[in-house]
């Protein structure tokens, strides 16, 4: 099972898609009157309003995360038809990016679709989404890391199902061989690194891409973009230093890449005990499992950095068109799926996290080990950026490599990111 995190191709022709949508007549968007709360017995009641008393069809969209967690979920959809008048149905389907833009384009949107946090602006900016403000029910219960994930233009579009992020895994035999504690800062990665590194083995089996290196940016104060998303900052003296530290550890001999230990990812090299360390995320729990279940291993949250903790938020949501045939209906049935009890029920076989605080200690506790995953969430930042903004980030992707190979300088290849991404900003 490939849990790791998909990097959804985005769109490109949005301004036809926002064109189309227009066309098709507007957002049909009603106030909804809101679900009941949980009964006491802990089911989920369905919201009575007028969608749901007219018994629609609808269609939740999305793509396949593994058989298991396809089951899991139509499941719960079950039930939910059960409850409601309305008939729901999960359609996993392949190429997810491209049937779904071919839905939008076409005017006929599934009623609910999964919307990665990296797209979502593209989304937005083609006029193809419902906003979430004042469709949900308890809001505020969404960790703010994730809400942030899928807010664009300061308006909440959707809510997240659910989430994961990235930690430090290690061999728990090979660090108590080297009488090393899991490092909790740069300068004790380092150490480790250097001392759990042989002939035969890296210390530290890292990813050359941004969603690994971007964390030690955020970690030492840096940022590719400023806040606002008007201007590049990847050349900035913060991110020179934090790429510095990492091209260290590779010029060294301490990291290396997946490809440099002959395995297809960074898990698979980790599993394989070619290296002492990784930082993933926690989909690492199913990798493991299936791929490699004899391996003693444990997980810490990522060393902090200079500035302080970071880590990534990779997260998908539950979107509702903007053009929805029955939005309240559509409504009816995200409030259910991100209900409290829904979340758990769906979460807590999973190494996925759900995307509400309340239910944290709850889903804790069967799930003791991945605490460091979760702990994240108070300060993970949302894989995201404006539109358009792939072709920079193809720029640093191909230079990160270049640096871990001793190829490329750091200097360059963070100026070349800002030359590439100031056009798209406007500037």
């Amino acid at each position: 099972m490939d849990t790791r995190p998909r990097m959804l191709a985005l769109a490109a022709p949005l301004t036809a898609l926002a064109l189309l949508v227009a066309a098709c007549g507007g957002s049909g968007f009603q106030e909804a009157d809101g679900g009941e709360e949980a009964a006491e017995d802990g089911a989920t009641d369905v919201a009575e309003g007028d969608g749901a008393d007219a018994g629609v069809d609808l269609q939740l969209m999305g793509f396949s995360s593994s058989p298991a967690e396809d089951e899991q979920l139509s499941a719960i959809i079950e039930t939910y038809n059960e409850q409601s008048s309305n008939t729901a149905t999960f359609n996993p389907v392949p190429e997810y990016d491209t049937t779904l833009q071919a839905a939008l384009a076409g005017g006929e949107p599934p009623d609910v679709f999964y919307v990665d946090s990296n797209r979502l602006p593209d989304l937005v900016e083609a006029g193809t989404l419902m906003p979430a403000e004042g469709q949900l029910d308890d809001e505020t219960d969404f960790y703010p890391s994730l809400v942030e994930a899928f807010t664009y233009d300061d308006q909440f579009w959707c809510p997240p199902k659910d989430f994961s992020t990235l930690a430090l895994q290690y061999n728990v035999p090979l660090l108590e061989e080297a009488g090393i504690s899991p490092p909790t800062d740069w300068d004790e990665l380092a150490v480790a690194a250097e001392a759990l590194t042989t002939d035969d083995r890296a210390g530290l089996v890292l990813g050359t891409e941004y969603p690994r290196w971007g964390a030690f940016m955020f970690q030492n104060g840096g940022a590719v973009t400023d806040e606002g998303f008007t201007e590049m900052t990847a050349s900035s003296e913060p991110n020179t230093a934090a790429f510095a530290y990492l091209e260290d550890l590779y010029a060294n001999g301490y990291a290396a890449t997946a490809a440099d230990l002959d395995a297809g990812w960074p898990g698979e090299a980790f599993g394989q005990e070619k290296a002492a360390m990784t930082i993933e995320g926690n989909w690492m729990v199913g990798a493991m499992r299936n791929d490699f279940p004899d391996l003693d291993w444990a997980t810490a949250e990522l060393p902090v950095g200079p500035e302080g903790p970071a880590t990534f938020a990779f997260t998908v949501c539950y979107a509702v068109p903007s053009n929805a045939a029955n939005p309240e209906a559509s409504w009816d049935l995200v409030n259910y799926l991100v209900s409290p009890e829904q979340q758990l029920e769906y979460t807590k076989n999973f190494p996925v996290m759900p995307s509400r605080e309340s239910i944290a200690d709850d889903w804790l506790e069967a799930n003791p080990d991945l605490e460091p995953y979760l702990n994240g969430a108070t300060y993970a930042r949302p894989f995201q950026f404006g539109p358009g903004f792939q072709a920079a980030l193809d720029v640093l992707n191909d230079g990160i490599q270049g640096i871990a190979a001793g190829n490329r300088e750091v200097d360059e290849v963070l100026e070349d990111t800002d030359e590439a991404g100031q056009p798209i900003l406007g500037g």
